[in-house]
């Protein structure tokens, strides 16, 4: 069996014993597992059912806030998926999960990249987050290179 074949027969058999233990136990914290999980094979629709539907137990679990907002994201639902990931970081202003799930919202919306790194500087001084501030750093030199490569093309 090739390297790839077992790796599918692993994942299957993890999702088959995570939706064991949600089933089993409704009120676990496995869903959050679960959700991500079939986030990771594509499932979006899945992960944001079973983010909600454990979210309705477990509210403040934030890694399963992050996994429904990226699987939002990628439903194309750019508002829900934003608003979870704000409520992440309002309450963990150094979650790089959702930091970077939002900066790729920004992107896929095709926002200014100006607008981004005014958004992350205003969170970065208000909650003086080293994280926050290392992401600013690094929109700071896309905006640079892409001036640059800008300026290049134009010549």
């Amino acid at each position: 069996m090739s390297s790839q074949a077992n790796a599918q027969t692993a994942t299957l058999t993890r999702l088959e014993e995570l939706q064991r233990r949600v089933h089993r136990d409704p009120a676990s914290i496995s869903f959050a597992a679960l959700a991500e999980e079939y986030r990771r094979l594509g499932l979006f629709q899945d992960a944001v059912d079973v983010c909600r539907a454990g979210l309705l137990r477990h509210p403040a679990y934030l890694s399963a806030r992050v996994t429904l907002g990226r699987a939002l994201l990628e439903l194309g639902d750019f508002d829900q998926a934003t608003s979870e990931l704000e409520y992440v970081l309002r309450a963990a202003p150094e979650n790089l999960s959702a930091i970077r799930a939002l900066a790729d919202i920004h992107r896929r919306r095709a926002e200014m990249p100006e607008t981004t790194a005014e958004t992350v500087t205003t969170l970065a001084v208000q909650d003086d987050s080293p994280a926050l501030a290392g992401l600013e750093e690094f929109l700071s030199a896309i905006q640079r290179a892409r001036r640059e490569i800008a300026f290049d093309s134009a010549r």
